[in-house]
């Protein structure tokens, strides 16, 4: 059995070993849905983790980089490349799904380099910077445990100096002194500098997935809900090329579902926000529109 499995090449019924997440993303891959390129971290490494001190096998990062080298290829990307980055997510996925108990990382692999070669080759600094704000405020959160509250006062007084209600609406000059203070921030708390490096963020970063897995609003959470060992045994990571909602008033991220939560019809439901990005429909930053609004708006899209 394997460590690591890409999508397209792991037994999507296994929900055990690849977690939810990983296994429907491998069922789509399978359907030749447009899945963006990754692969899943099982959790049986995740038990790994645990039996080996909080500490990752020595084979698993090796095994990490070959398959962000399969990404590369696929996406015709380059990783740590200051032209044209690969970035990816860092996402949980356990065998049941744990909402809001788990932690995720957006848009890593961008550094003080990477940012602008990413601005560069979009043509979109504003995106570009935006985006680099938002991995530093998810790694500093999830990897160093800063509470958001430090993060938020930052990012309120940059919108009170600029004159705007909105994130979306903050320049590139904004944007890049709050990169500045998040990572003040984050150097603060933990005393040391912030990591630069793509492979040290990843690998940080997988640490801390598999780490929330055994925290305490989880733990609680599978108490309550009579999550056992039988029916769900650590969280897989899904490491995913990113798919940006950030990059303009034409981009969107989403919650859907394909069942209607009252009656259980047959029928789409959620809500979505332009310009924006996951963390932000479910923190509730700015209130999400009905998903029917976009079907509205895009005359081309088709929800059945």
């Amino acid at each position: 059995m394997k460590s690591i499995y890409a999508f397209e090449d792991a037994d999507s019924k296994n929900r055990m070993l690849l977690g939810g997440k990983g296994a429907g993303l491998s069922e789509m891959t399978r359907l030749k849905l447009p899945v963006p390129p990754g692969f899943t971290i099982t959790t049986e490494v995740c038990n790994k983790y645990y039996d080996n001190g909080k500490k990752l096998p020595k084979d698993v990062m090796p095994l990490v980089m070959k398959n962000i080298a399969k990404m590369e290829k696929k996406t015709n990307k380059k990783w740590n490349s200051i032209k044209n980055p690969l970035l990816v997510s860092v996402r949980s996925g356990a065998a049941i799904s744990m909402p809001g108990m788990m932690d995720t990382i957006l848009n890593l692999g961008l550094n003080e380099k990477t940012v602008e070669g990413f601005a560069e080759q979009t043509k979109n600094p504003r995106f570009s910077w935006d985006s680099y704000r938002r991995f530093i405020q998810l790694f500093g959160k999830v990897v160093f445990g800063v509470n958001d509250e430090k993060f938020d006062h930052v990012l309120d007084s940059a919108k009170s100096k600029q004159g705007v209600t909105d994130d979306s609406k903050l320049n590139v000059e904004s944007l890049k002194k709050i990169v500045a203070e998040y990572k003040k921030i984050c150097e603060e708390h933990t005393k040391r500098k912030f990591p630069d490096t793509p492979n040290e963020q990843l690998r940080l970063s997988i640490e801390a997935v598999f780490k929330s897995w055994m925290g305490e609003r989880a733990v609680v959470y599978r108490e309550k809900n009579g999550i056992t060992k039988d029916i769900a045994n650590g969280t897989a990571v899904n490491v995913v090329t990113m798919v940006f909602g950030n990059m303009g008033d034409d981009s969107a991220t989403g919650v859907v579902f394909t069942r209607n939560g009252h009656n259980g019809k047959r029928e789409i439901e959620g809500e979505y926000l332009t310009n924006a990005q996951g963390e932000d429909v479910v923190a509730g930053v700015r209130t999400g529109k009905n998903i029917e609004l976009l079907k509205k708006k895009c005359q081309n899209l088709t929800m059945n």
